[in-house]
């Protein structure tokens, strides 16, 4: 089954604004956080335990896609995504790890 490629803003076009908009959202923090944890990983869109709807789901994947956070490949009736960590540390050097610590306990 062939793969199709969804739109994404090239590494340059990449801006802090709607990146961190995306981030504002804890489920959508929760998804970059276990995707960082194996940044070199893809992962099916499916695999996420999120507390929402499909809909929502499918909203969530758009804006993390559209703010450059991920890169998604369509595969038919899966959908795959993986983190753009090298794109963001190049624009944004230590974004990703502020977000994974921010959201961790202290103590």
């Amino acid at each position: 089954m062939a793969s199709s490629e969804l739109p994404h803003p090239d590494a340059d076009d990449l801006r802090i604004g709607p990146i961190l908009l995306a981030l504002a959202d804890d489920n959508r923090r929760r998804v970059i956080a276990e995707l960082a944890a194996r940044p070199d990983e893809e992962r099916l869109c499916a695999s996420f335990d999120l507390p929402v709807s499909k809909s929502s789901r499918t909203h969530h994947w758009r804006v993390l896609r559209e703010a450059g956070l991920v890169h998604q490949r369509d595969a038919g009736n899966r959908l795959y995504m993986r983190l753009r960590k090298e794109d963001l540390d190049r624009r944004f050097p230590g974004l990703v790890e502020a977000v994974v610590t921010a959201d961790q306990p202290t103590g």
